[in-house]
């Protein structure tokens, strides 16, 4: 697609260009212009030149609205396959993808998870109905959004559980991260008393044995305090 578009994208400056070329002829080259006013073939075959010029030019643009349909089409088809319909976070696939490029082999430093786990959402489909635990799982999703920014990765692992993944990080990082969820989580409650957001999480970082991703990760939700 980007080549296509590249293509298309030259096609179209070189039109331009000789349209350009053309109109300085026939309008600042006095000869030219009464030659063809002249010769009546010769303003009938300019005409037809002139006519299927215009038509590729509407064709190319044609193709700009086609492609930004794909283009379109492609990104909502990418959300549908990569994001968590409910909470609008990656989901589990995502997540995986994100652990298989550690896939087999210990995690190198400077990488490593917090799992996080709403710990009320049972109390609140019981007392309020699964509406509002649902509602509850995309505030606290978009609250986990808000806090990962240029931090880590976060998805929905599934059901009440949350992976954030961070490369190339070190311990202050994570506790950036919590202290926002905190932050936010705080003032959510403030507004929110009657349904209030409770969380737990685990963190695994800098462990001194030589874990997998998938131990790091299996460690982290243990260490969740239930």
């Amino acid at each position: 697609m980007k080549k296509l578009n590249f293509f298309k994208t030259m096609q179209l400056i070189v039109m331009l260009a000789f349209l350009a070329v053309c109109v300085w002829l026939i309008f600042f080259q006095r000869e030219l212009y009464h030659e063809i006013a002249r010769d009546s073939n010769l303003k009938m075959v300019c005409g037809m030149l002139w006519a299927c010029f215009g038509l590729s030019l509407i064709f190319v643009f044609i193709d700009f609205l086609t492609m930004a349909d794909y283009k379109r089409d492609f990104r909502e088809l990418d959300f549908a396959v990569h994001s968590d319909p409910m909470s609008g976070l990656a989901n589990r696939n995502s997540c995986d993808g994100i652990i298989e490029r550690y896939a087999d082999k210990p995690v190198p430093k400077g990488v490593g998870c917090v799992m996080l786990e709403l710990s009320n959402i049972r109390y609140i489909n019981g007392r309020f109905g699964h509406s509002q635990g649902n509602a509850v799982i995309r505030d606290f999703s978009n609250i986990l959004k808000m806090s990962s920014v240029s931090l880590c990765f976060v998805g929905r692992n599934g059901g009440n559980k949350f992976l954030a993944v961070f490369e190339e990080s070190d311990r202050q990082q994570i506790d950036r991260f919590l202290e926002r969820i905190d932050q936010k989580i705080d003032s959510y409650n403030q507004a929110n008393p009657k349904v209030t957001i409770e969380y737990s999480c685990g963190i695994a970082f800098d462990e001194p044995e030589q874990l997998t991703i998938t131990q790091l990760v299996a460690l982290a939700d243990r260490r969740i305090q239930r």
